[in-house]
């Protein structure tokens, strides 16, 4: 195999049913040891994980879910990518009908407000997550539709505290 088939050979992922277990455990984690352990920051070379809140767009219920991020500026940025999976996630299909939501960093809880990249600012994103994970576009190319680049914009309130 020539070193271009293998670069555009998909990379590989565990079974469906070990990435939804490796889900719930980083959340049993989280809940176990009541937000201690479960969340970190991200460094240059390397994406955080934060618990992002989001409001049911059917049930009206709080629904939680560990994400990765980075940051750009005050904002934070993750990708809607399911695991890799062909579906949305539900946290962003939430977002997308209902934008305010509540985040717990290491450092604390912000409220923010959700919404999607586009165009120049997305392009931009995309490369500093492409920094970070070298394969990402060939995980990328295992969904049909374009992964979301989400943006959680402080709320004027917390945007107010961060710089005050």
């Amino acid at each position: 195999m020539s070193v271009e088939q293998q670069k555009k050979k998909a990379p590989w992922l565990p079974p469906r049913w070990f990435i939804r277990t490796a889900w719930h455990v980083h959340r049993g984690i989280y809940r176990l040891f009541g937000g201690r352990l479960g969340l970190w920051r991200p460094r240059p070379d390397k994406w955080g994980t934060l618990r992002l809140t989001t409001t049911g767009r059917r049930t009206g219920r709080q629904r939680s879910v560990i994400v990765a991020y980075v940051e750009d500026g005050p904002r934070l940025v993750t990708l809607a990518m399911n695991g890799w999976g062909e579906s949305e996630p539900a946290w962003w299909l939430n977002l997308q009908a209902r934008p305010d939501a509540t985040v717990d960093l290491v450092g604390g809880r912000r409220q923010v407000r959700g919404r999607a990249a586009t165009g120049d600012e997305r392009t931009r994103l995309w490369a500093r997550w492409r920094e970070i994970d070298t394969n990402l576009d060939a995980f990328a190319a295992l969904r049909s539709s374009e992964t979301a680049v989400v943006i959680l914009e402080p709320t004027t309130r917390d945007a107010e505290q961060q710089t005050g």
